[in-house]
């Protein structure tokens, strides 16, 4: 009696155990991602000079700001939030919600932004020093010395010199750009600004893209309703020009690089030596297929060598500078996928090949520096697989390479600054958030840190990754999503969630983030959640990529096909329901797989689509596709105008119509052409906004589109 008594007991915990499990609600999942995201240690770093490191974290709903050591457990709060709104009162600063993102001046001293003004904060003292500030109209702000702080207002550069402001440039006309990333953010540009070393000289992009094309965008906020442009290049139209200026902080003079002809070329991955005097710029033509790294005089502005010279016949992305060693400006590592993968190599200062520093069928994906002496090189790579980054340095003494990180999984590391000690953060994807400590050999000092399950207490679909292969037995890496309390005697609907273009990889050894959390929420409503990168994605080296070149649309959706294929292959996975969505690339891909295919996918939404690649700008469609006038056949396969007929399914197109990224006109020309076919589309517009629908209209936008698969596909009848 007493034994059937414990086991009523024991089921009747297991069942409210089970009841306890919940899903996500979409406000969950779009508007409050942080409330199922792990909890992590924020702006993680070692402070200079000691084996000690901080990070910031909430407790009590409170940011505090934690010192611990690497080799001794225990926590000491230097700052909390409260403190240091008090310290910004006190100096008619404004008060903040959250420390912000700072560095380490000494390891006593903080360096950080408050709106317009850049601050010390001495911890000691708890006193706050304006060290710079700059116009409240102030962007784009860089510096490496603080006391000079270069940013733009406008179309303008201005430089902050001890609060002193200065104006580089006064160029009226908007079409003229100064000291802003130029390419629209190709070739790894992420800034408009290079400071010299010693912070002498600042050297910055001047953008001419009065010729480009206006394109006008629709404001409806306005009675009438107005048009306002943009400069918009695209594919075989006129491009922008650019140049680089040089500033000199002593003389007042800018001097320009002369850089030569044709003016629209592409400038990147712009470098000072250690002794300031000279630049670096990797000259790439606009067909992107012959880059030239060459040597300027920084205060003549004449080039005076091309060190080295790279073709190839597809094409070529440099995505990075030189990478001098400290005081030392007759060596430097060069970047380059010439072997077919991106690898590291060191030249001397004439531009002769000393070593390949690293090689084999893997790629650097993140360069981290050297130690202070430079006797040790730092990266990041794919050396373990293409899913799964590991951390590396080698010893230039005897060019060996040694693994610091261990364990399947993402890996990424903040190393002190003679690297002998690092903080790795850990992340699989059944592993959220780990941090340990390593020595140099990468022996484990100590965990720091684990993350509680963000999803206990939820209904946690199960995530796997595999390969499958494509026609020429190429490996396809594969997602796998299965609802929770999968049963595979019975028969699911399946999203195929794809993006398949270049610098792009959905499928990697991690936790999935705020953007993935979406597909874990149409899991829970019953669905298998597929997801595949096809030839074209990332860091599978350059003839995995290549495989698109002038080709857009195609290869992709061969590999995808392939996926579906498998999914056929499925007991459980239901080939009459069978849906797929993307965005901008993925949502071109997305409308591809609905009208390129034999009827395989019943639902498609396909969000700030690309389907002509002729209205595509310049920079990223001419280096897969070529021109259309060279290309002509590529863009006519890969044009969906030419496939509406074949839509046979429901597609739900969704575009922003102030989008400057894939322009709005794709989307209208497709459903134009469908209205004079006879075919039905379904159609919506998030008026004024751009390539991304943001804010609370985010919510409105994945009601909408989860209504559209559980309205189309959770039944079977």
């Amino acid at each position: 009696m007493l034994m059937k008594k414990y086991y009523l007991i024991l089921l009747f915990l297991l069942s409210t155990s089970l009841l306890a499990q919940k899903n996500f609600t979409l406000e969950q999942v779009i508007l409050e991602s942080s409330t199922i995201m792990p909890k992590e240690l924020k702006y993680l770093q070692w402070i200079p000079g000691t084996d000690d490191f901080s990070y910031v974290f909430e407790v009590n709903g409170v940011e505090n700001l934690i010192k611990e050591n690497a080799d001794v457990e225990g926590k000491e709060t230097l700052l909390s939030m409260t403190s240091l709104n008090v310290s910004f009162q006190s100096k008619g600063l404004a008060i903040l919600d959250s420390i912000p993102k700072h560095n380490w001046a000494t390891d006593s001293t903080l360096l950080f932004w408050n709106n317009e003004f850049f601050l010390n904060y001495n911890l000691s003292s708890n006193e706050i020093t304006i060290i710079n500030d700059i116009s409240v109209e102030g962007l784009n702000a860089d510096f490496n010395d603080p006391t000079k702080i270069a940013y733009t207002i406008g179309n303008n550069l201005f430089i902050a010199v001890n609060s002193e402001q200065i104006q580089l440039t006064n160029d009226p006309d908007s079409g003229i750009i100064n000291g802003q990333h130029v390419h629209r953010n190709e070739f790894g540009i992420k800034k408009g600004t290079f400071w010299s070393p010693k912070n002498n000289y600042l050297a910055f992009y001047h953008k001419d893209e009065s010729m480009v094309t206006d394109y006008p965008m629709l404001d409806i906020s306005k009675k009438p309703a107005s048009i306002e442009y943009v400069k918009y290049p695209m594919a075989g139209m006129t491009s922008e020009e650019v140049t680089v200026g040089v500033y000199n902080l002593t003389t007042g003079e800018t001097t320009w690089l002369k850089t030569g002809e044709p003016k629209d070329q592409y400038l990147t991955g712009v470098t000072w030596s250690p002794d300031e005097k000279y630049i670096f710029i990797s000259v790439l033509n606009r067909d992107q297929n012959h880059v030239k790294l060459t040597k300027y005089n920084a205060k003549t502005g004449k080039m005076i060598k091309v060190l080295i010279e790279e073709k190839n016949e597809k094409y070529i992305e440099p995505m990075t500078g030189l990478i001098f060693f400290e005081d030392d400006p007759d060596m430097f590592i060069w970047t380059t996928r010439r072997d077919g993968w991106n690898h590291m190599y060191l030249y001397d200062a004439q531009g002769a090949k000393i070593k390949q520093l690293t090689e084999g069928e893997w790629e650097v994906t993140e360069f981290d520096g050297l130690s202070t002496k430079g006797f040790n090189i730092f990266f990041t790579a794919t050396e373990q697989s293409p899913i799964e980054r590991h951390y590396y340095k080698i010893d230039l003494d005897r060019y060996r390479m040694t693994r610091i990180t261990s364990g399947s999984g993402t890996h990424k590391v903040v190393r002190n600054n003679n690297g002998t000690k690092f903080l790795d953060v850990l992340s699989t994807i059944d592993t959220s958030y780990v941090v340990t400590v390593l020595d140099a050999a990468g022996k484990k000092l100590r965990t720091v840190y684990t993350a509680k399950d963000p999803f206990d207490g939820y209904n946690k679909p199960k995530t796997e990754i595999f390969t499958i292969q494509s026609s020429d037995k190429t490996d396809l890496y594969c997602r796998q999503i299965l609802p929770p309390n999968f049963d595979e005697t019975k028969k699911y609907p399946v999203l195929v969630y794809v993006y398949g273009g270049p610098h792009s990889q959905k499928v990697a050894n991690k936790w999935m983030r705020r953007a993935d959390l979406w597909l874990y929420y149409i899991a829970q409503n019953g669905f298998i959640i597929f997801t595949l990168d096809n030839r074209g994605t990332n860091y599978r080296g350059l003839e995995f990529e290549q495989a698109i070149f002038r080709h857009l649309g195609t290869i992709e959706l061969e590999d995808q096909l392939a996926g579906v294929n498998y999914l056929n292959s499925l007991p459980y996975a239901d080939p009459e329901r069978l849906g797929v969505y993307g965005w901008s690339y993925g949502g071109f891909m997305a409308t591809s797989m609905m009208t390129k295919t034999s009827g395989e996918f019943n639902v498609g939404v396909a969000g700030g689509a690309v389907i002509d690649w002729r209205y595509y700008e310049v920079m990223y469609t001419e280096r897969y596709m070529d021109t259309p006038e060279i290309n002509t056949q590529g863009y006519e396969e890969s044009n969906l105008l030419n496939y509406v007929q074949n839509l046979s399914g429901k597609l739900l197109l969704v575009h922003g119509t102030s989008d400057s990224t894939v322009v709005w006109q794709h989307t209208l020309l497709f459903v134009d052409k469908a209205v004079k076919l006879g075919i039905d589309v379904d159609y919506f517009p998030y008026v004024d906004h751009v390539h991304h629908v943001k804010g609370e209209e985010q919510l409105h936008l994945f009601q909408k589109i989860t209504n559209y698969f559980l309205d189309n596909l959770s039944s079977s009848d």
